[in-house]
């Protein structure tokens, strides 16, 4: 890798790293040299639990190799994303509002620098490099190429699954915003709104619950109460937790990965009000062709017991995430996201880039961007990993 990046630095060729997953804002292509870490995706798992992980592993290949050991770790459920992106830009996931976020698991890991370097950074050695790794996204400073993560002990969780029709939509919405972020932190209840042509509106509420089946009604019954109105399908089963993730990645209300995703999105400190909720809905449903979603992420719990300055992820007050996601082209996602953004924190995740931001330094990074600026010209200081918003 050192040597490929000296190339590229002699000759003045464009090079960009691949993790082994994907980039929505399309990072990971580039018309140069493209240093593609698939390939580094060996994983071992040491006697007290920690798990070195090659940067071009995929969560499927994680979770497999960590099963094998009884272990796991906070992270998405698509199974093609990259561990290294998903964690240098923060990751979120099921065992989140339990654990924090992937990149609060991270122990240590191996960068190669634009100068050839190859550093070994923790919170002893490196430890300003460490701390921007661990949430300012990435590609930023450096070729990660390798990460340790403490595990955590994998357990058995109940998914669920609600379905409602779309005369229930607002009170879903509603009673999820009051509920989901501040549920026991062993609840992930996440909601996604649908629109297809010439189909009713889907409004699904799922997700898992570290519990045994009994609970998990329980806990499902005090939704649908605050609700109102009973669903259509309520699905529950047991399983171990790698299986849970497989479930959840072919589940009806994931979209097609073969499908282009334009999208936006924004955290939220506070619920929305009932007005901007009937608004939303409105411009939801008017779809002529494709398909549109809302997609809302419960945070709370562990996400919000770090210090925003902790890590480089400075979002650690905000209840949940809406993403306005489409295949349809068309103005609607930015009409959908400015009917919410009234509302919204301006916060934005860094691992769903937004090329439409007027200030996405802000957006992404808060308060800790003058420290991550401060990083870059310590460990890049010729910017050689440049792309449209590095830092």
């Amino acid at each position: 890798m050192a040597r490929t990046i000296a190339y590229a630095q002699a000759t003045g060729v464009r090079a960009v790293p691949r993790g082994g997953g994907h980039c929505f804002a399309g990072r990971s292509s580039t018309e140069g040299l493209l240093l593609d870490l698939g390939r580094l995706d060996a994983i071992a798992v040491n006697a007290d639990g920690r798990a070195t992980i090659g940067a071009g592993a995929r969560l499927a290949h994680v979770y497999n190799a960590l099963h094998q050991h009884g272990r796991t770790i906070p992270a998405g459920c698509g199974p093609t994303v990259g561990i290294a992106g998903l964690t240098l830009g923060g990751g979120l996931g099921l065992l989140g509002r339990v654990h924090g976020l992937t990149c609060d698991a991270l122990v240590s890991a191996q960068v190669v620098l634009a100068d050839g370097r190859v550093l070994e950074c923790d919170t002893q050695r490196d430890p300003e490099l460490f701390w921007a790794l661990r949430g300012a996204g990435g590609g930023q400073f450096g070729v990660v190429t390798s990460l340790v993560f403490a595990t955590v002990a994998e357990p058995h969780a109940t998914r669920f699954e609600l379905h409602w029709t779309d005369g229930a939509a607002a009170a879903v919405i509603a009673a999820w915003q009051q509920w989901a972020p501040i549920a026991p932190d062993d609840i992930t209840a996440n909601l996604t709104v649908v629109a297809e042509p010439g189909r009713p509106l889907r409004v699904v509420v799922f997700g898992a619950v570290l519990r045994d089946g009994d609970a998990t009604s329980t806990m499902v019954d005090e939704l649908v109460a605050a609700v109102g109105t009973r669903p259509g399908v309520r699905v529950c089963d047991g399983s171990t937790f790698r299986d849970l993730k497989r479930a959840l990645a072919t589940s009806v209300q994931r979209t097609d990965s073969a499908r282009v995703r334009i999208g936006r999105s924004e955290f939220f400190a506070d619920p929305l009000p009932t007005a901007a909720i009937a608004t939303l809905l409105d411009g939801l449903v008017d779809v002529s062709q494709g398909r549109r979603e809302l997609n809302f992420t419960a945070l709370g719990g562990a996400y919000n017991r770090v210090g925003p300055d902790a890590t480089a992820f400075v979002h650690r007050s905000e209840q949940f995430l809406l993403e306005h996601v489409t295949d349809e082209g068309g103005q609607w996602v930015e009409r959908s996201w400015a009917i919410a953004h009234v509302y919204g924190s301006g916060g934005v995740y860094p691992n769903f880039p937004d090329l439409e931001l007027n200030d996405w330094a802000t957006a992404y990074h808060g308060d800790n961007l003058a420290r991550l600026r401060a990083a870059k010209h310590t460990y890049d200081p010729d910017r050689f990993f440049q792309f449209p918003q590095a830092i």
